[in-house]
């Protein structure tokens, strides 16, 4: 009993790693809505565990813009960071449970005119987040 204790332990440290980048999401729903680099990204969730970096096209080419980020979680830890295209946190937004918590800062897009942004969740329930780009 002993040996499977230490088995199954040992499996669950060597996984770990691998699922440190992974975002699991139930209950997910993402609608798109952009348009010459005007938009928004919003997405529900019932339960969300994880963390993982997501991209948006918002253009043809690198250009800045006015970014507001909007986001409400029943309980548990919600937060959306807005990168720079070097990977640096231009902000970042955390919710607090049973609360919408709204932040805006300027946000540039890479070469290509892509936006990243990484959520992380842990023990996330019933939430959500809106993301709307603006020139």
């Amino acid at each position: 009993m002993a040996r499977r204790t230490i088995l199954a332990l040992l499996a669950t440290l060597l996984l770990t790693p691998l699922l440190s980048g992974c975002l699991l999401l139930s209950g997910e729903r993402t609608t798109i809505d952009l348009l010459a680099g005007v938009g928004n990204v919003s997405t529900t969730f019932v339960s969300a565990e994880g963390s993982e970096e997501r991209t948006v096209q918002v253009g043809d080419g690198p250009t800045e813009l006015q970014v507001i980020a909007i986001i409400a979680v029943e309980s548990g830890d919600l937060q959306i960071d807005l990168l720079q295209p070097d990977g640096a946190v231009a902000f970042a937004v955390a919710g607090r449970p049973d609360s919408q918590v709204t932040r805006s800062s300027r946000v540039r897009s890479d070469d290509s005119g892509t936006v990243r942004y990484r959520v992380s969740a842990r023990g996330a329930r019933h939430g959500e987040y809106q993301i709307f780009f603006q020139p």
